[in-house]
Protein backbone atom coordinates (compact mmCIF):
# COMPACT_ATOMS: atom_id res chain seq x y z
CA UNK A 1 0.00 0.00 0.00
CA UNK A 2 0.96 3.21 -0.71
CA UNK A 3 1.18 6.35 1.56
CA UNK A 4 -2.30 8.04 0.91
CA UNK A 5 -3.76 4.12 0.44
CA UNK A 6 -2.88 3.28 4.22
CA UNK A 7 -3.43 7.28 5.20
CA UNK A 8 -6.71 6.73 3.82
CA UNK A 9 -6.91 2.95 5.24
CA UNK A 10 -6.30 3.94 9.02
CA UNK A 11 -8.79 7.25 8.78
CA UNK A 12 -11.74 5.47 8.00
CA UNK A 13 -10.76 2.31 10.35
CA UNK A 14 -9.24 3.64 13.26
CA UNK A 15 -6.60 1.45 13.10
CA UNK A 16 -3.30 0.79 11.38
CA UNK A 17 -2.88 -2.54 8.70
CA UNK A 18 -0.27 -3.83 10.90
CA UNK A 19 -2.61 -4.08 13.89
CA UNK A 20 -5.45 -5.27 11.54
CA UNK A 21 -3.48 -7.96 10.52
CA UNK A 22 -2.85 -8.87 13.97
CA UNK A 23 -6.36 -8.79 14.61
CA UNK A 24 -7.03 -11.25 11.84
CA UNK A 25 -4.19 -13.40 12.40
CA UNK A 26 -5.55 -13.70 16.13
CA UNK A 27 -9.21 -14.28 14.94
CA UNK A 28 -8.08 -17.50 12.56
CA UNK A 29 -5.54 -18.87 15.24
CA UNK A 30 -9.07 -18.44 18.10
CA UNK A 31 -11.36 -20.46 15.66
CA UNK A 32 -8.76 -23.04 14.34
CA UNK A 33 -7.96 -23.65 18.29
CA UNK A 34 -11.54 -24.04 19.11
CA UNK A 35 -12.73 -25.79 16.02
CA UNK A 36 -9.34 -27.89 16.92
CA UNK A 37 -10.92 -28.78 20.61
CA UNK A 38 -14.37 -29.39 18.73
CA UNK A 39 -12.63 -31.79 17.09
CA UNK A 40 -10.81 -33.86 19.85
CA UNK A 41 -13.77 -34.07 21.66
CA UNK A 42 -15.51 -35.46 18.81
CA UNK A 43 -13.15 -37.71 18.68
CA UNK A 44 -12.43 -38.96 22.06
CA UNK A 45 -16.50 -39.37 22.63
CA UNK A 46 -16.97 -41.72 19.85
CA UNK A 47 -13.43 -43.61 21.33
CA UNK A 48 -15.03 -43.57 24.81
CA UNK A 49 -18.50 -44.75 23.19
CA UNK A 50 -16.68 -47.49 20.93
CA UNK A 51 -17.06 -46.03 17.48
CA UNK A 52 -13.47 -45.04 16.56
CA UNK A 53 -10.50 -47.15 17.62
CA UNK A 54 -7.39 -45.66 19.54
CA UNK A 55 -5.77 -45.54 16.40
CA UNK A 56 -8.51 -43.30 14.51
CA UNK A 57 -8.19 -41.23 17.75
CA UNK A 58 -4.37 -40.42 17.21
CA UNK A 59 -4.88 -39.92 13.81
CA UNK A 60 -6.92 -36.94 14.48
CA UNK A 61 -5.08 -35.22 17.15
CA UNK A 62 -1.87 -35.76 14.78
CA UNK A 63 -3.64 -34.28 12.00
CA UNK A 64 -4.72 -30.96 14.01
CA UNK A 65 -1.20 -31.00 15.08
CA UNK A 66 0.29 -30.80 12.00
CA UNK A 67 -2.42 -28.65 10.69
CA UNK A 68 -1.94 -25.91 13.39
CA UNK A 69 2.25 -26.29 12.85
CA UNK A 70 1.54 -25.67 9.20
CA UNK A 71 -0.59 -22.87 9.52
CA UNK A 72 1.70 -21.36 11.94
CA UNK A 73 4.69 -21.81 9.77
CA UNK A 74 3.04 -20.05 6.51
CA UNK A 75 1.07 -17.35 8.32
CA UNK A 76 3.30 -16.28 10.93
CA UNK A 77 6.79 -16.53 8.72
Amino acid sequence: MNAAQTAAFQANSGITPPDMATVLLGAVFAVLLVWGAWAMRSAYVGWAEGQFSQRQFLVVVVRLAVLYLVLTFFLLS
